[in-house]
């Protein structure tokens, strides 16, 4: 595959050319770009990435960008900063509304894709697959500085495999199985499991009559916790399904005002009407309901996430659902039929499982185990053009 691409990768007269890679990771879809092939981190970095992908433009018809919170994400690969790391990946969440790519977090799902195409790019040293057929990537993901763990199938040849009999909600027919571990990622980017210090907090939003509780947790990605009964009726609180159809844009709205409270309480930005504008992606928000007795999963959960709803469900959240789950004192907990071992979380768009342990002494919890599987599978490779305006040749 490198030799391909980089034979891809020539300029033209009256444009640039990037080497692009689009990749499917989990029930998400990603632009993947090499950190040589890119302006160093900054506004120059952005404005190219924004015009690959044709933001802000709520349609992207004139860049890659798939229009859709799941698939105008990005990717940058580069070699290792840190030791113990294979690759440096940092996940960009690139909107379509604003002239933002927000780093603030980490995505999970794409996450999934950084081991297969750092694997076919040839980017990894002293490459060896062992007894059951997987090669170990260590990926550091810069965003939150965690060192995730992904184990890819691949063939004799070294080359990462697509086909397999694993299935992912949200996502077509099966593919190869990807195990990604999160275990790592405690406090990803608080810096600790719980930001407030407290298994719930009282959140004073405004527009509300009185404070919303809500668990804020960190691992994998900052995510509020909400009681689906605190905003719905009942029968549409124990439906996943039924909640993201709820979810119409003045509720959205609402859940806006109660995010913002809980990314103060965090740490996150100093008020609540700074989070849209400068942390739109993190944190996420999580509506957990009791499933009912002929439901065949553990929690039932509908996640918010750039102020849409989330069609599936984010791997990063997950995380961060299963050990709220499996921690005493959290509204996930309360809502959760297990507690303990490996926790099925009912979405919008199926079951996803995810193996976790949380360690709790009384007063410093901490996730000890976090981990599941995924597939991922590339999609195209050649080249992206931006007029040389964006990025003249001067620049660099």
């Amino acid at each position: 595959f490198a030799s391909i691409t980089a034979s891809l990768c020539q300029p033209t007269i009256m444009q640039r050319a990037v080497r692009t890679c689009l990749m499917r990771g989990g029930s998400s879809k990603g632009v993947f770009l090499q950190a040589k092939d890119l302006p160093p981190a900054g506004a120059l970095r952005d404005e190219v990435i924004l015009r690959i992908f044709g933001s802000p433009d709520k349609r992207q018809i004139d860049g890659l960008g798939g229009a859709d919170v799941l698939t105008s994400k990005l990717a940058i690969i580069g070699p290792p900063s840190i030791e113990g790391a294979d690759v440096d990946y940092t996940f960009g969440q690139v909107s379509f509304v604003a002239k933002t790519v927000d780093y603030g977090g980490n995505c999970g799902n794409i996450s999934s894709a950084v081991g297969p195409f750092a694997v076919d790019e040839g980017l990894l040293r002293d490459l060896k697959r062992d007894a059951s057929g997987r090669v170990t990537v260590r990926i550091h993901n810069t965003n939150t500085g965690a060192i995730l763990q992904a184990e890819v199938p691949v063939n004799e040849q070294l080359e990462a495999e697509v086909e397999g009999d694993v299935a992912v909600a949200g996502v077509p027919g099966t593919g190869a199985g990807v195990a990604l571990d999160f275990s790592k990622t405690e406090g990803s980017v608080t810096g600790k499991l719980l930001p407030s210090g407290q298994r719930t907090d009282l959140l004073e939003c405004e527009g509300f009559p009185n404070p919303i509780e809500a668990t804020l947790l960190d691992a994998g990605q900052p995510t509020v916790f909400l009681r689906g009964s605190d905003f719905f009726e009942k029968n549409i609180a124990s439906c996943p399904k039924k909640m993201a159809e709820a979810l119409d844009e003045p509720t959205l709205r609402r859940v806006e005002v109660v995010r913002g409270a809980a990314a103060v309480k965090m740490g996150i930005v100093k008020t609540w009407k700074e989070a849209e504008e400068k942390s739109p992606y993190t944190p996420f928000v999580v509506f957990v309901s009791k499933p009912s007795a002929d439901q065949p999963w553990d929690l039932t959960a509908t996640c918010v996430f750039m102020q849409q709803v989330h069609k599936a469900y984010p791997v990063t959240g997950s995380i961060a659902t299963t050990a709220a789950a499996l921690l005493s004192g959290t509204t996930a907990n309360e809502a959760s039929k297990k507690p303990s071992g490996a926790l099925r979380i009912g979405h919008p768009s199926g079951i996803m499982e995810v193996d976790g342990a949380v360690e709790d002494d009384g007063k410093n919890p901490t996730l000890a185990r976090a981990a599941l599987e995924r597939t991922a599978r590339r999609l195209m490779d050649g080249n992206a053009y931006i007029p040389w305006s964006v990025w003249p040749k001067s620049a660099l």
